[in-house]
């Protein structure tokens, strides 16, 4: 162990880290390394104390998440290069791993993944039982159909690699101070912090939370309530073992997906970790009701052996050497689990450059990748990639203890769980966050979740299978999904649309402020458009409508995952620009329904003396009127593309809404549909929907969305500058419209894109999202590919289940929205269905 004496050396800081476990100690290294001067960690006990020390040190290149695949992958490359920068021994071994599949749905699961991991650089095979046995001989092979191996894998010493992190930190110029407890945090006016510790006050430009499990209590400080809770961890570590002594090479690790554990060799023994089911694991809820106790360090919790039984025994069954071997250690310790398992990390809503990396279930391998991915964030503005799913902001005011609690029980059960696409889980649900429709609806629809709210994905009819049935190919709700868009395309569906995150900005400087953070002009009053904030580098944060409902007054519409990331990034643009505005979160106050398809209008019309005509109520407008002597500010716009209109209104008044509008509807067949059907009909129109087709990864240039960036307005918006010269250098790759002959297996997004090219066949690209057309009756997806395979008539293929199907690139759309229709038939024209 190394000694630190406690002192603060300095008063001020750029950068403060609170806590010294593997993340906090990645971060100080990444900023320090990249020039950031002044960057201060304080650690309450000592370095690794928490959850680190105690971690089984597991490192690999599998994730199913698209980007988080580059975190594994740069935190390997590091630790495999970090003894020879910092003098530290790392105790890095890489003998590779396998996970095993023992029934048929698991090997599709693996080929499920395999597609994802083509268009990726990391080593990643599907290989046959053959080849798990010669790479891992002390196998049972009875159940073992398939393994996937990620050559590179591994695991490394904890204590070693932070040590190594904090010698290169302290090289590079950050300061490491401990025992040093940050005992309370105050934001001034200015944006910056004073950190408040028992040796003096420290002020900090940006704090960052990476405190592990005390990352509630560091959040309370502040009045968040960070919904993190503590899970009981164990593994077992054996005796030497005479099989595993006596071979040559060192085992490769083994994830028994069935079995629900990891093995790997440790000396001549062997570590083995369970994650036991919801019903047996355990949680430390004291710790989130009181605190995690005062002095709590490097201790442990009581083991206890009886809770993962049946996982040692299926171990022994797979790997019969246990059988004989003496246990000579239990380690039960505290790790920290966010709902999802997926740590948070980036800046946080509603606090000036407060910053979280918290919650890591998998600290170790992320810990490499989350340090130099948050350096780059706070060094230069904007996210290097793409990384949505770990944003703090995922979670709101919704995520009670209760809430927390449930998932977090469920999520390290479902630890092993198989990863369907559309995967829903159940725990926790619904929250508070449901709108005025679920009590009507919840009994008629499988829902989905989305941000805390639930929303129907399809409805149920006499005769069908109800119910969630997950599946890699054509499932329960195919048919019915088909139904729903026949509805909409050829009488009237409702939707209920509430879990959109919906803003109200005004002021004197509101049109100015819009102008500087949208890439497409300022709507007139009266008038919506689609609007995109950049980042400075040119990509796509995210996609609203926007709204100009009384001169200076707007309302913004964003999707439910990204409501709370994208007030954060309006806030900080009005907080450094000193704009004189008011924003207001409106999103749970608001309901939302949309009406959609060909006799939307008929329908409506019968519940206002308002001019709903094509004259008077045009595409793209929006106005305040009544329906049913209800309020509601009625946008024309519609994600189906059909003529369609959405209705903002009071949350309370949105069962009655509903139900008049459905019986208004009776004549003309009005029903209900949900995200599924609205899904094919956005995909089929061309829409990109944000998150798939654009986000931090790419510019709105490439996606394909020239139309709604006026490079040529006034303002200097965020971005314009960086979009002139990408396309003054000219596109690499673009987004282009394909149609698959599939079979019973559709594209969902995130597949490989293959060329047979001259010499061989290789992987050229990506799939963003795809479907089922009930249109075309054929697979369609969107993909990127190179500029010189781009053309309308390339023929690809795109993988699906292991197998390559084959794709044409067609022009979009496939189906011309409503609008674009009725501008033809008044040309004399006749329009593409």
């Amino acid at each position: 162990r190394e000694a630190s004496s406690p002192s603060l050396g300095k008063d001020r800081a750029d950068t403060v880290i609170i806590g010294g476990g593997c993340v906090g100690v990645s971060l100080a290294y990444h900023l320090a390394k990249a020039g950031l001067k002044d960057v201060v960690l304080l650690e309450k006990s000592e370095l690794t104390a928490g959850s680190t020390w105690h971690a089984a040190g597991l490192t690999t290149y599998f994730h199913p998440g698209i980007n988080l695949k580059k975190i594994h992958a740069y935190s390997i490359k590091l630790y495999e290069k970090l003894e020879e920068e910092t003098g530290q021994a790392v105790g890095f071994h890489q003998p590779g791993s396998i996970r095993i599949a023992s029934t048929p749905t698991r090997v599709d699961e693996f080929k499920y993944q395999m597609t994802r991991a083509g268009w990726h650089p990391t080593e990643q095979y599907l290989i046959t039982p053959e080849k798990v046995q010669e790479l891992f001989p002390l196998l049972n092979m009875d159940k073992v159909l398939a393994g996937l191996y990620n050559p590179g894998d591994g695991h490394i010493d904890p204590y070693s690699l932070t040590m190594a992190l904090a010698a290169g930190a302290r090289k590079y110029g950050a300061q490491l101070n401990y025992p040093v407890q940050v005992t309370n945090l105050k934001p001034r006016s200015d944006g910056t912090w004073e950190v408040e510790t028992p040796l003096g006050i420290i002020q900090a430009k940006r704090i960052v939370n990476a405190a592990g499990f005390w990352a509630r209590d560091i959040g309370k400080m502040i009045g968040l309530q960070h919904p993190l809770i503590p899970v009981h961890h164990q593994y077992v570590v054996t005796s030497t073992i005479p099989e595993v002594k006596a071979l040559k090479t060192e085992l490769p690790v083994i994830r028994d997906l069935e079995g629900s554990y990891y093995l790997r060799q440790e000396r001549d023994g062997l570590l083995f970790g369970p994650y036991e089911s919801e019903e047996k694991m355990k949680l430390q809820e004291s710790w989130v009701t009181n605190g995690v106790p005062p002095g709590f360090g490097k201790e442990l919790f009581e083991s206890d052996l009886d809770r993962i039984m049946e996982h040692i025994e299926a171990a022994m069954e797979m790997v019969p050497v246990l059988r004989k071997a003496d246990i000579v250690n239990t380690i039960s310790g505290p790790i920290t689990y966010s709902p999802d398992i997926l740590p948070m990390v980036g800046p946080h809503q509603g606090v000036r450059n407060y910053w979280v990396a918290i919650g890591f279930g998998y600290g170790i391998i992320h810990a490499g990748g989350m340090g130099k991915y948050l350096s780059d964030w706070i060094l230069e503005g904007e996210p290097p990639f793409d990384l949505i799913e770990v944003d703090p902001n995922r979670y709101g005011k919704w995520t009670t203890t209760e809430y927390t609690a449930a998932k977090a029980r469920e999520s390290y059960g479902f630890n092993n769980i198989v990863g369907y696409p559309k995967e829903e889980r159940f725990a926790g649900r619904p929250t508070e966050r449901t709108s005025g429709l679920y009590d009507l609806l919840k009994s008629k629809c499988s829902m989905g979740f989305h941000a805390g709210w639930e929303q129907p994905h399809w409805f149920y009819k006499p005769g069908d299978e109800t119910g969630y049935k997950p599946s890699f190919r054509h499932t329960n709700w195919f048919d019915p999904v088909g139904r729903e868009y026949k509805q909409v395309m050829e009488k009237v569906g409702v939707i209920d649309l509430s879990p959109f995150g919906k803003f109200k900005v005004k002021g004197t400087d509101s049109v100015k402020l819009l102008d500087h953070l949208f890439a497409n002009v300022v709507p007139k009053v009266g008038s919506t458009n689609i609007s995109h904030m950049l980042t400075p580098r040119g990509k796509v944060y995210a996609e609203l409508t926007v709204s100009q409902l009384y001169p200076g007054e707007f309302m913004l519409v964003t999707g439910s995952g990204s409501e709370l990331h994208d007030l954060r990034w309006i806030e900080e643009k009005i907080a450094r620009g000193g704009y004189k505005v008011e924003i207001e979160n409106m999103t749970d106050e608001m309901g939302v329904i949309s009406v959609a398809g060909p006799y939307a209008r008929q329908v409506l019309q019968k519940l206002t003396n308002e001019d709903l005509s094509d004259a008077s109520f045009k595409f793209l407008q929006c106005r305040h009127l009544k329906l049913s002597n209800i309020a509601v500010t009625a946008i024309r716009i519609s994600y189906t593309g059909e003529l369609g209109w959405e209705l903002y209104h009071r949350k309370q008044d949105s069962a009655p809404l509903y139900s008049a509008i459905m019986e208004a509807g009776q004549k003309e067949g009005i029903d209900d549909f949900g995200t599924y059907a609205l899904n094919t009909l956005r995909l089929e129109k061309g829409f990109r929907a944000w998150g798939a087709e654009m986000n931090c990864d790419t510019n709105p240039l490439e996606a394909g969305l020239e139309y709604f960036v006026k490079l040529n307005k006034a303002a200097d918006f965020t971005g314009k500058q960086a979009l002139k010269q990408i396309k003054e250098k000219g596109l690499k790759r673009r987004l282009v419209y394909l149609t698959l002959d599939t079979d019973d297996v559709d594209p969902e997004g995130n597949e490989s894109v293959w060329h047979n090219g001259k010499a061989r066949t290789i992987v050229i690209g990506n799939t963003t999202s795809g479907c089922f057309s009930y249109g075309a009756q054929q697979s369609l997806a969107f993909a990127y590919v190179p500029m010189e395979l781009s053309k309308v008539g390339q023929k690809l293929e795109v993988e699906l289940l292991g197998k390559n199907y084959p794709a044409t690139i067609i022009q979009e759309p496939l189906v011309l929205t409503e609008p674009t229709r009725m501008r033809l038939q008044r040309k004399g024209e006749s329009p593409k269905m």
